[in-house]
């Protein structure tokens, strides 16, 4: 499935739509103004940002920004059909990255768990990866740049006829950082 064709599974999304629409260094400006207003600490992962979001109920969305350009967004819905953790299925979840750049994948493998990322762990190796209902990447090179859903997450939800909005939480999990509306001043002033 090439990077057209799955973003496709969110083509008609209000939020997709929106996400497509605004520059990465806003992206990024209101990661870190939620991240603040969640109280989440901002982390560094070979040299790349993390800066992440969680409800406090098992929803989250964690963004990693790279110094040349990139980024990776990772959602979670614990209650969706993509929650991969409570099946302890390793290989699965490794299956759905198919897609994303190897150093990309490589901020989230053999990673120490956080509140918004935990653990699936291969039995043979103890290799770990994060895991992740939604995932997601920013190229902004060449004319094929901007967000792009994994090969593998998009092949795995039309496969298991899975909609992908409702089942990785994307919609809920960005609705803090208001893509597509004005936001609002932190603090809600």
């Amino acid at each position: 499935m090439s990077n057209d064709d799955s973003s496709a599974l969110l083509a008609e999304n209000a939020t997709w739509q929106a996400l497509q629409a605004t520059a990465l260094g806003e992206v990024r400006r209101r990661a870190a103004l939620v991240a603040a207003e969640a109280d989440v600490e901002p982390a560094t992962v070979d040299g790349a940002e993390r800066l992440a979001w969680n409800d406090g109920g098992g929803q989250s969305a964690v963004w990693y920004f790279t110094v040349d350009g990139r980024a990776l967004l990772l959602t979670f819905d614990h209650e969706g059909s993509l929650n991969l953790y409570a099946e302890d299925d390793y290989a699965l979840q490794v299956s759905l990255y198919r897609g994303v750049p190897d150093d990309l994948v490589a901020l989230v493998r053999d990673r120490p768990e956080n509140y918004e990322s935990l653990n699936l762990t291969d039995p043979d190796s103890g290799a770990t990866i994060h895991y992740a209902g939604g995932i997601f990447w920013f190229d902004g090179q060449g004319d094929s740049g901007g967000w792009h859903i994994a090969d593998g997450l998009a092949a795995y939800c039309e496969q298991e006829k899975i909609e992908l909005n409702g089942e990785a939480g994307f919609s809920y999990c960005l609705a803090p950082y208001h893509f597509g509306e004005e936001f609002p001043e932190p603090g809600g002033k």
